[in-house]
């Protein structure tokens, strides 16, 4: 009787598709559900690297004090620096490669988990500009989109069909396997450690300082500034203190960067201090204090932090303590080099 059945079913060449096509599926979606699961166990479980301080950020700090930004937040503050003179626990969330909207979906994780005392946003020259990059790099949250609905509506920015993209559980992780692998490795650890999310560069720039001639104007993303805008607004609400800072460059140019220009308006309309030290003659008369022309290295970095915290402090916003470091933003840039030598 079954047998007879087969046969008919087999005759018959569009029921016997459409079974092929549903077992086909059926495989499909087993397979999507089981390797999607191993690489969501093993994305989790890492202790090291990108993806871990990003898991880290997002579920586990309580840190005081918390850095928010691209590579250069994560290498321009020195922990030392700010946790001895401000007397607060800190950590550096910041992620190389990544914009404003990576940063405005992290913060909403972590605030709904706990609230920090300080967050610091360090802000890049150019961060409203369009460009297709910005939505791509959300890639490195997809792996959150089902635990953390909080980050969904950010996450769907990376395309119009991203909803869609995201009913295959494969698909969050298939642009980081091979980081997946890497860091679940001792080797991971050894390759470029942090400490509490900084990373040092140790290198010293020797070339000329570029100088920038680009246009003082571009299309600005409404969606950023839109990114930017709910930043803030979420620290206001959270009662969280927030300091926005454009850090140093070895940059020279006869304007002022058009998305620092509107941050700063944005920020002063809301009450919130905007640093900007992407001019600063300190840094920009002195190479050795940059790994290249967009990054600080290990003194430049020390030295920065140092001088951040000098200028909170002569605001009165926090009660910074002035016996561990000279103040540095009084020196000239010809004493510089020796101040980087005693700067704790």
């Amino acid at each position: 009787m079954m047998r007879s059945s087969f046969y008919k079913i087999k005759n018959n060449p569009l029921v016997y598709f459409f079974l092929k096509l549903i077992a086909l599926l059926a495989m499909v979606f087993i397979l999507d559900c089981s390797i999607g699961s191993i690489l969501s166990y093993f994305y989790f479980i890492q202790e090291s690297g990108m993806q871990y301080r990003t898991t880290y950020s997002i579920k586990k700090t309580t840190a005081d004090l918390l850095i928010f930004g691209s590579s250069r937040a994560n290498h321009h503050y020195d922990p030392s620096v700010f946790e001895k003179r401000l007397n607060l626990s800190y950590y550096n969330v910041g992620r190389d490669g990544n914009y404003i909207f990576y940063h405005s979906a992290i913060l909403k994780g972590v605030l709904k988990r706990y609230l920090p005392k300080i967050v610091i946003l360090d802000f890049i020259a150019g961060e409203f500009q369009q460009n297709q990059e910005s939505y791509d790099r959300l890639s490195s949250i997809l792996p959150y989109y089902d635990r953390h609905p909080e980050m969904r509506s950010i996450i769907e920015l990376k395309s119009k069909f991203e909803k869609l993209k995201l009913m295959s559980n494969i698909y969050p992780y298939n642009s980081s396997m091979f980081t997946i692998a890497v860091g679940n490795t001792e080797f991971n650890k050894k390759r470029r450690g942090d400490f509490k999310g900084y990373v040092p560069l140790i290198k010293t720039w020797n070339g000329p300082i570029q100088i920038d001639s680009s246009s003082t104007k571009y299309e600005i993303d409404s969606i950023k500034v839109k990114a930017y805008e709910s930043f803030i607004q979420d620290c206001i609400h959270s009662k969280v203190k927030l300091y926005i800072v454009c850090s140093p460059y070895f940059i020279k140019s006869n304007h002022s960067d058009y998305s620092v220009t509107l941050g700063q308006e944005i920020a002063k309309r809301n009450s919130i201090v905007f640093y900007d030290y992407s001019k600063d003659s300190i840094f920009i008369n002195n190479s050795k204090f940059f790994a290249d022309i967009g990054h600080l290295n290990e003194t430049g970095a020390k030295i920065f932090s140092n001088m951040l915290i000098d200028n909170i402090s002569k605001t009165n916003e926090i009660g910074a303590d002035k016996t561990k470091a000279t103040l540095i933003y009084q020196i000239d840039s010809a004493k510089a080099n020796e101040i980087a030598l005693i700067v704790p």
